[in-house]
């Protein structure tokens, strides 16, 4: 229990570094082995075995993206439950959510097995590489449950003020998983099928920890009446789930029409957009881990009624935000060609990620900015602004890639990058002030001066 946190009491910053801190270090460790894991293969198995890998990686968002932006679409009403401390509806909310999410697991599965040859095609991938990514692909959407119960089952913790036991989790997993890609590469010489194969077990450990909390929390063990089916709840849970997975299947469906662009290229541009890719993930994290800090914060606040306690944590995250972009913008603009080499072995894929790096170094403040004010407009409730930004991100991707290649290669990836995260910033920035506003406006003036009373004795 000592690991929940309630946001609606004490001080904000301390709240939020103190949830923060074990959500970064989780998502970097995440981010770490699958560094590890890209590495493991270019080095171990070549650029070609590489490019095949990165190939994969916008059909992974679409899928496994889906499904966390589904996870966390039914997580805030998790939160907002929590926050007002109703603890019934919180479990019947739990119950439905572990109903949906096994019907999403099976749907999901079926699609992403029966297309993907297909779909592979249709991205124009090289025949060279092609028999890997089908490998690769078939293991990682085999084992999709194992990605999806980890999802759920992290993101009711994090609902629940709980960063530390996902710590726990990846912390388990990372090792396991560097320690399986070197032996079934290495050792078993078994390709590129086994660092996914290492990636599925070592989401099934991580998975097994978060749900062996959740299962020890005494307000979450469930009677028989929360059991019933209750179509309206379900309605709600999808209400707020599919406007947020949509909205990261969509962006996916930008990234992969700029992997359909570049695979046009040749396959040293796939390799060099792969790496390129490895480092965006890994240097947005801060950002986005204060943004999945906002949302948790946001969604308790907001059940509580507390507006005042979501102006304050919106500065804190911003920041964090701006901090991490100082840092990390700052060496993707200077060691581009360094952080290439540490990913790739040619000198041609190194040229190119060379080119790519500084570009979006430059404007990395745009995403940082993105994630903390998206998922705070998730975290009040609101997922179709959110949904519309990805739609509008998904345009502008595309838009910018397809006017630009034909006249800046390779470096035009950078920028469809920089204008899909702009578009989608100012969208969300606008829309979160207009509702902090509105729903400030709504409450009676002594309601207000009574809720900012804890605040200031904190």
């Amino acid at each position: 229990m000592q690991t929940i946190t309630d946001f609606t009491q004490g001080n904000v910053r301390k709240a939020i570094l103190r949830f923060y801190f074990p959500m970064l270090v989780t998502a970097m460790l995440q981010q770490f082995y699958s560094f590890a894991d890209t590495a493991i293969v270019g080095k171990g198995l070549g650029d070609h075995a590489l490019a095949a890998v990165g190939n994969m990686s916008s059909l992974c968002f679409l899928i496994v993206g889906f499904s966390m932006g589904l996870s966390n679409g039914f997580s805030v009403l998790i939160a907002q439950h929590y926050g007002e401390k109703n603890y019934p509806q919180l479990r019947k909310t739990l119950v439905s959510m572990l109903r949906l999410a096994a019907g999403v697991v099976a749907v999901l599965t079926a699609l992403s097995l029966l297309f993907l040859r297909r779909i592979l095609v249709f991205l124009q991938t090289d025949a060279a590489i092609l028999d890997d990514s089908l490998r690769y692909g078939s293991v990682i959407f085999g084992g999709l449950f194992a990605a999806i119960a980890y999802n759920m089952s992290s993101g009711i913790l994090r609902s629940l003020g709980d960063s530390r036991t996902p710590l726990k989790a990846i912390i388990l997993s990372s090792l396991l998983n560097i320690l399986l890609d070197c032996i079934f590469i290495f050792v078993l010489r078994t390709g590129v099928w086994g660092a996914a194969a290492a990636t599925v077990l070592s989401q099934v450990v991580s998975a097994a920890v978060c749900i062996r909390k959740l299962m020890r929390i005494s307000f979450l063990k469930t009677e028989r009446c929360d059991l019933q089916n209750d179509w309206h709840l379900n309605y709600l849970l999808m209400k707020n789930g599919i406007p947020m997975a949509l909205m990261n299947s969509i962006t996916a469906v930008g990234c992969m029409a700029v992997q359909y662009y570049v695979n046009g290229l040749g396959i040293a541009f796939t390799s060099a957009y792969s790496a390129c890719s490895k480092y965006l993930n890994m240097f947005m994290q801060p950002a986005s881990t204060a943004g999945a800090t906002m949302s948790a914060y946001t969604g308790q606040n907001y059940g509580a009624r507390r507006f005042d306690r979501i102006r304050e944590g919106i500065h804190v995250c911003l920041s964090i935000a701006g901090v991490s972009y100082l840092v990390l913008g700052t060496a993707m603009f200077c060691f581009p060609r360094l952080l290439a080499s540490l990913l790739l072995q040619g000198e041609e894929p190194i040229a190119y990620a060379a080119e790519f790096l500084p570009v979006c170094g430059a404007m990395l403040f745009a995403v940082d900015l993105l994630f903390v004010y998206r998922n705070a407009v998730q975290g009040m409730g609101f997922p179709f602004v959110p949904m519309l930004s990805g739609i509008l991100e998904m345009v502008l991707r595309i838009g910018a890639i397809s006017l630009l290649i034909g006249h800046w290669g390779f470096r035009a990836t950078a920028f469809a990058e920089i204008c899909a995260w702009s578009g989608a910033l100012l969208t969300n920035l606008i829309t979160f002030y207009y509702i902090l506003g509105r729903e400030s406006r709504k409450m009676h003036p002594e309601s207000k001066k009574n809720m900012n009373l804890p605040a200031a004795a904190s």
